[in-house]
């Protein structure tokens, strides 16, 4: 036992010093990251770049790094595969010197390339992804920078059945690592109960195909689904759901993944019944000072662009990223960075309290509605 502390000491040891060692003293710091642009997760992608690359761009314009040193996203296409995720981080690697990797969007994707992040020690930040594989001690370049999916169904469940008096929960899956993460946590979350799963269907990846889970979650007539899916899959199965009366009463729940501002329009305002986990306030709060901030700042970088949960968090895993930056004192090194992102005042996001623990930063989940067209808050004590 007492050899393999040692082994696991001298590594991390190691890997501390190459990454103090590694001094970024160019112009211009890269970030890569691998998202679908393309395919059934294209808005997804697309909202994570443009609300990242607002602050990045406005962090530049107004020189808010030491020397004026400038920020740039580098980023691939990767249709949510995770095979293509896996070329798209060697294109990053071989091609760039990376300060750090950022935003990669899906557990599955994340999940086929963790050997080798985990060998090329370089900061791994903020990936949207709430898997439990993440919040690992021994990971110490990774930093996770929303809540986990364990806590947000924890969130769901403890709502709908100490608020609502619901018993009776079926889940639909997508059949990868992500819907599996998913699964896992809804069963410790109903053990919790003492309740189990009553009916369950998954859908492969990437499609549309939920005709067999929907028959099988029906036979089990459940009052809430658990829905660990994609945007378009998820409203598919709420559109058919809707014209089937035994779903008349049943609350589809969705957790932050399945980007509710999307299903919105998937299902054209047809929202009742529909309940969303979240990770981030309203995004439209202008109270919340960091809200305000997003919301200026989207209008003038990417104006023509809706405002939402998951560009919001992108954003402020962007502002997070340069706030960790210009705390290095001298020459800025990876290892500087994963200290100070680590330990950022919990103030830095004007209105949302950080606070690392865990492995992340952000550690609160909101429930919402979509009602009268816009997303409703559900505060309960």
């Amino acid at each position: 036992m007492i050899k393999y502390i040692f082994i696991f000491t001298l590594i991390f040891v190691l890997s501390y010093i190459k990454l103090n060692r590694n001094e970024f003293n160019e112009d211009t710091l890269y970030l890569g990251t691998s998202l679908p642009k393309t395919g059934i997760m294209k808005a997804m992608g697309h909202n994570v770049y443009v609300g990242a690359n607002a602050y990045f761009n406005y962090a530049n314009e107004i020189g808010l790094l030491t020397d004026n040193k400038k920020i740039k996203l580098l980023w691939y296409d990767d249709k949510y595969e995770p095979e293509l995720t896996k070329e798209n981080l060697s294109k990053l690697i071989d091609s760039n010197r990376l300060f750090a990797l950022f935003g990669l969007v899906g557990t599955p994707t994340v999940k086929n390339i963790l050997p080798e992040l985990t060998k090329l020690e370089i900061p791994f930040i903020a990936p949207f992804t709430g898997a439990s594989f993440l919040r690992n001690e021994q990971l110490s370049s990774f930093i996770n920078f929303r809540s986990s999916y364990q806590e947000e169904i924890d969130q769901i469940v403890t709502y709908l059945h100490d608020k609502k008096g619901i018993k009776r929960f079926a889940v639909f899956y997508q059949n990868d690592t992500f819907g599996e993460e998913g699964y896992v946590s809804l069963i410790k979350s109903l053990s919790n109960k003492r309740l189990n799963i009553e009916g369950e269907g998954m859908y492969k990846r990437n499609t549309l195909s939920i005709r067999h889970a929907f028959l099988e979650i029906k036979s089990h007539n459940p009052e809430a689904i658990i829905m660990i899916g994609a945007y378009e899959a998820n409203a598919h199965f709420i559109k058919k759901a809707k014209e089937d009366k035994s779903f008349k009463d049943t609350i589809f729940c969705n957790i932050s993944f399945g980007d509710a501002n999307e299903m919105v329009n998937e299902l054209n305002d047809s929202t009742s019944n529909i309940l969303f986990s979240q990770v981030v306030p309203p995004y439209y709060d202008n109270r919340i000072r960091i809200v305000a901030e997003y919301r200026n700042i989207m209008k003038k970088y990417f104006p023509k662009e809706p405002l939402g949960f998951i560009s919001l968090e992108a954003f402020l895993a962007a502002k997070t990223t340069v706030e960790a930056i210009r705390q290095i004192d001298g020459d800025i090194t990876q290892a500087k960075f994963l200290k100070a992102i680590k330990n950022l005042p919990d103030n830095t996001l004007e209105g949302i309290k950080l606070e690392y623990k865990n492995h992340q930063l952000l550690n609160k989940v909101y429930l919402y509605e979509y009602k009268n067209n816009n997303f409703k808050e559900i505060k309960y004590d």
